[in-house]
């Protein structure tokens, strides 16, 4: 496998096309990047902002510049000598007519050549939840209409602007009543062809001549005959319904909650030869280089899918997995794969970056504000609860139809009750049994789920009976369905109840409240540190190494700045008792409580600490204020107590909104000033953590992926904040600018340790792909508030040193703490390493020996990267 050095990731959409990052690669070379790092590139929905919507995966996007702007971003990556890793999404496709494939399938059944390509319950019609009310209500208000598809040459039913094919049986039905001759004709060709025949007749007949105005009066005309409709509707092989209904019913699976996007069916060989073509395509011809497989927890089969696709790239193409493991899950051994997306790497960064101390402190004050609120367990099963009673109710139920149906002779709702405790008390995202045997790992999270569950039944036999099920114990189509039924729905109900529900919930610390976090765990600083990075240097040394994505939930270097609080836990805490207060006059009395209510308000005061700019300018308020508020509204629809995305309480996110508008409002003197008082030290020691955590992303094992404009500080909020446009001039001319470390801002620094790096990665590539991770002992009266290893292969080394917790040490503006804090502080170094060395920040020589004095080392500068001369 051929491995990259580094990854940059770039977000394509929103400005960003082929040609702009043409234009970047200059600057990601010099960077040190060996690898640019694109989010999904084939054609989307029309005006998508992500392109996870795919409506066609043999094509690039020509929004971003078509095949030929692809093509001159792979030239210039290969002039440049850098690679390509590509966002893939095997998974699913948009639910969208504007995709070939879904168009045909609403307007051919189960009689389409796509019908087995998405993930469907024929059993019934299509169900398409679009309506904003129930049919009968939208059909008598007049939203639905006949009309024609111009771009198809079809007729349609019209959902305001979204036209859905009716089935070819249906033309004579509609040419009978409009005795129009375009219509006679097309009504004819659909009779007598189908395919892409049929659609091709259909546009030469409707193009080709006759007053298609007229033909568009008689359609409306025919659209004011409720029943004609009705009975037009009824006879398609789709239902519309109110969007409401999915989460009850649906006929198809969907993306987690996401009824625009339609489960496909990879595990079938045909399906995945379709759905691959172009990308397989690009990877043989050397325009690809590696591969990142988004949501593989949501396939049937994810080794059988993941090895298909490596038998069909080749050994060298690097693959990585969108997994989020669990505490104590590691990566399934036999997936060809070099790892995960990194999640897990962020989470060793909060067990060293947390100080545990503080977190009590900080959990004392969160749960004598909020209450229940503050009980992490009960908060984690009552979200899950609502996602398999409500929100995945319709996927919960059929599981209980399919299990009940194999065992007539158990009662069904203690069926039911199995089916849904096991989801509630699923540890981890799925098993990955299909046809065979569980491995041990899953065996032993099965058995763990059971034994909790077991605990609250009165009657174990049905939950007996589902295990079988999940075990592989049972045979037949039906046992096998439930089987991967349930590992495609366990982590969409862990996903949405964790990452989307309980993290807006539980508000004690945010920065634990990251994708892949565990804000439960106590934090073991370096100990845990050196633990996980020895197991990540064993188990996956090549996965990538986050500290941002496009999902996290905050910019990594405002989680930095968050760590702090728990070092000063109890500074925050009294002083969001005083901002409480200052801003009492901005609640507002709702009939049943004062909103914002005082998790609320926790929770807005360290989102706010997070993005302060240090800068703050009153005059300039505007771009902060939309920003926060905008987050603001979205974290309490998360959490969904007071309000939420499927059921919107308007006064109660009015008053959220002018809550969190005051705490930016330029007028707010007394509150602004002591914020801005308080903040300085958790500013200052936030800035260390910041370029600590990038050195440690950047040297530890793993390959460090930077996460586009954060090779600078990033303060952002969760996304869509987070996918702002970059403003990659000034971070070019920031790395232009010659000089010392000493003379750099905060962020131009944090950009020039990313280039020492990566740069000495790129000289090193076997030290870090090969090397050995080696904790380094320290001594001293400040050991606990530095870290240190090495990475070594044969007589090649690199030594690490950064500091922690440093809340309080600094003096304003200066990014160390100075000699006279470390003392006796030092690292012992073991004889391998004992030779003439030089800081590569600095460029200062370490005297050989056996140790390092911390004070020597960190005394004049925030950190130390180490290597032999």
């Amino acid at each position: 496998m051929i491995l990259p050095t580094a990854t940059y990731r770039i977000q394509f959409r929103n400005g960003m096309t082929f040609d702009r990052a043409c234009d970047l690669v200059p600057y990601l070379k010099t960077l040190g990047i060996s690898h640019l790092y694109a989010s999904p590139i084939f054609t989307a929905v029309s005006g998508s902002t992500h392109g996870y919507d795919v409506t066609d995966a043999n094509e690039i996007d020509p929004a971003l510049g078509g095949r030929a702007g692809f093509d001159r971003l792979a030239e210039s990556l290969a002039s440049a000598g850098m690679g390509l890793v590509l966002d893939i999404v095997p998974n699913h496709m948009a639910a969208s007519p504007e995709n070939d494939r879904w168009r045909d399938v609403l307007a051919l059944g189960p009689q389409s050549a796509y019908a087995r390509h998405f993930d469907i319950d024929w059993s019934e019609p299509l169900t398409l939840p679009q309506l904003g009310q129930d049919f009968e209500e939208a059909l008598a208000s007049g939203e639905l209409r006949l009309a024609v598809d111009e771009t198809h040459g079809s007729f349609a039913l019209a959902y305001f602007q979204t036209l859905l094919p009716v089935k070819p049986s249906s033309y004579g039905v509609v040419a009978n009543r409009l005795d129009d001759p375009v219509a006679t004709r097309m009504a004819e060709a659909a009779a007598a062809t189908s395919g892409e025949d049929f659609a091709r007749a259909l546009r030469d007949i409707l193009f080709e001549g006759g007053d298609r105005a007229l033909l568009r009066e008689k359609l409306e005309d025919v659209s004011s005959d409720r029943e004609f409709l009705k009975s037009l509707h009824d006879e398609q092989h789709w239902r519309l319904i109110h969007w409401k209904e999915a989460a009850r019913h649906l006929s198809y699976r969907r993306f987690f909650e996401v009824t625009g996007l339609v489960g496909t069916r990879v595990e079938d060989p045909l399906v995945f030869e379709d759905m691959h073509r172009l990308v397989l395509e690009l990877v043989r011809h050397g325009k690809v280089q590696g591969l990142r497989i988004d949501h593989v927890d949501g396939l049937a089969e994810p080794k059988a899918y993941l090895d298909r696709l490596r038998a069909a790239v080749g050994a060298d193409t690097y693959i990585v997995v969108e997994k989020i493991l669990g505490a104590g899950e590691i990566l399934p051994e036999s997936w060809p794969v070099a790892g995960t997306t990194g999640y897990e790497f962020i989470a060793a960064l909060s067990e060293l970056f947390i100080d545990a101390g503080g977190l009590r402190i900080l959990d004392d004050a969160y749960r004598g504000l909020v209450g229940e609120a503050g009980n992490l367990e009960e908060g984690r099963r009552l979200a899950k609860r609502q996602m398999v009673e409500r929100n995945f109710a319709g996927e919960t139920g059929r599981l209980v139809a399919m299990a009940a149906g194999i065992f007539p002779e158990i009662n069904r709702e203690e069926i039911a009750t199995a089916v849904r405790e096991l989801l509630i008390a699923f540890p981890v995202y799925r098993t990955y049994g299909d046809g065979g045997p569980l491995s041990w790992q899953d065996s032993a999270v099965l058995a763990a789920t059971a034994s909790q569950v077991m605990a609250g039944l009165d009657d174990r036999r049905a939950l007996d009976h589902v295990l079988k099920l999940l075990e592989g114990k049972i045979e037949g189509d039906t046992a096998h369905e439930f089987r991967i039924r349930f590992q495609q729905l366990s982590g969409p109900v862990m996903a949405k109840a964790t990452e989307d529900t309980l993290f807006y919930r539980y508000n004690r610390l945010l920065a634990a409240n990251e994708v892949g976090g565990e804000p439960g765990k106590t934090p073991e600083g370096p100990d845990g540190f050196h633990r996980r990075m020895a197991e990540r240097a064993r188990l996956q040394p090549h996965g990538l190494s986050a500290s941002a994505t496009h999902d996290t939930k905050r910019g990594e270097d405002a989680r930095a700045r968050l760590y702090v609080l728990s070092e000063g836990a109890d500074v925050f805490a009294q002083a969001v008792a005083r901002w409480r207060d200052m801003n009492r006059p901005w609640l507002k009395d709702l009939p049943d409580v004062a909103a914002p209510e005082p998790n609320t308000e926790w929770m807005l005061y360290q989102a706010l600490a997070g993005v302060w700019p240090e800068d703050f300018d009153r005059g300039q308020v505007e771009d902060l204020r939309a920003r926060f508020t905008d987050y603001a509204v979205k974290a309490v629809r998360e959490a969904k107590l007071r309000s939420a995305w499927t059921e919107q309480e308007g006064a109660y996110e009015e008053a959220i909104t002018v809550y969190a508008a005051a705490l930016v409002s330029p007028d707010n003197d007394a509150f602004l000033d002591d914020f801005e008082r308080v903040l300085q030290p958790f500013i200052a020691a936030g800035y260390v953590n910041s370029l600590s955590q990038t050195l440690l992303k950047l040297m530890a094992p793993g390959i460090p992926d930077i996460y586009q404009g954060a090779e600078v500080f990033d303060f952002s909020l969760v996304d869509p904040d987070n996918r702002r446009p970059v403003d990659h001039a000034k971070l070019k001319a920031w790395l232009d600018e010659a000089g010392p470390i000493a003379k750099l801002q905060a962020a131009a620094l944090k950009q020039r340790i990313v280039t020492i790096g990566l740069q000495l990665r790129q000289r090193q590539p076997v030290l870090f792909a090969k090397g050995d991770y080696l904790p380094l002992k320290t001594t001293g009266c400040r050991r606990n508030h530095v870290l240190a290893f090495a990475r070594v292969r044969n007589s090649e080394f690199a030594i690490t040193v950064v500091p922690r917790l440093m809340f309080g040490w600094l003096d304003p503006g200066v990014l160390f703490a100075g000699p006279e804090f470390w003392e006796d502080t030092a690292i012992a170094v073991p004889s391998p390493l004992h030779g003439l060395k030089a800081d590569l920040v600095t460029g200062k020589t370490i005297e050989p020996g056996g140790s390092i004095s911390v004070a020597t080392l960190l005394g004049s500068q925030p950190l130390g990267l180490i290597s032999p001369i």
